[in-house]
């Protein structure tokens, strides 16, 4: 992106040096174009034009969202933040350093995927193409992608092993889409996404489906009944049982 500014003065360099004053740099900063050399007046008196420059700067996307970033973190209260711009193809790694920038991190990566989503506004403020934004921190982002690669893959080989569903815990677009990757090099299972919003995540399972549930009852049929007239409570068929409220003769007299 190419910042700009036109001045006048009445020489080229005072132009100039009024078009970087617009523009917030200093002279050395910027590059200039002269739009119209200075005329003087005719006999001092008739006619005559002031210099006309044009001063304008190339402004990285990337060198933007870094200096954003760099403000909104010494705001966080992290005065020696440095931040290394990384350039990549369609955009750019802003790698962040400095004591107690962990912070910055929050829990599992939420604050650091905030930050991430803000500097990629601001880069993309006047672009007309997409700039993608990447933050990281002491590698923060290769060692969460390697334990999202080792989740994904365990719990498709439970899936597996199972036949039944798996839900994970809801996550961002890009911890997905690692699960995702890592569910495709396992046959047999698929993942999907379901829920809204911040509870959007991630379900492994069969390909083909969740196996049917099958209940196994002791006596092959349900409530325990056995046939031919036996309960799993008692051993004797209901026929054999003595009727109650008679004592037996050996009983009498005892």
């Amino acid at each position: 992106m190419i910042k700009e500014a036109i001045a006048t003065g009445d020489t080229v360099q005072e132009a100039y040096e009024n078009a970087c004053k617009q523009l917030g740099v200093e002279t050395y900063v910027a590059e200039q174009e002269i739009l119209e050399m200075p005329v003087k007046k005719t006999l001092g008196l008739f006619g005559g034009n002031p210099a006309k420059v044009r001063a304008f700067i190339q402004v990285s996307p990337a060198k933007k969202a870094a200096d954003y970033l760099k403000q909104v973190v010494i705001g966080m209260g992290i005065p020696t933040v440095e931040i290394e711009i990384k350039e990549e193809e369609g955009g750019a790694m802003l790698c962040l350093s400095g004591e107690e920038v962990g912070f910055v991190i929050g829990h599992r990566g939420e604050t650091l995927d905030a930050l991430q989503y803000l500097a990629g506004l601001v880069a993309n403020h006047e672009e007309e193409t997409y700039f993608r934004i990447t933050l990281d921190i002491g590698n923060y982002r290769e060692k969460r992608r390697e334990t999202l690669e080792i989740l994904g893959t365990k719990i498709a080989h439970k899936a597996l092993k199972t036949g039944r569903n798996c839900a994970l815990e809801p996550m961002n677009p890009y911890e997905r889409r690692i699960i995702h990757a890592a569910v495709q090099e396992i046959a047999g299972v698929k993942s999907w996404s379901e829920g809204e919003d911040l509870n959007r995540h991630i379900v492994i399972g069969p390909e083909g489906g969740e196996k049917p549930v099958h209940r196994k009852y002791p006596s092959g049929r349900p409530g325990g009944r056995k046939p031919n007239g036996y309960s799993n409570r008692s051993a004797k068929p209901y026929s054999n049982r003595k009727p109650a409220g008679k004592p037996t003769p050996s009983s009498q007299g005892q």
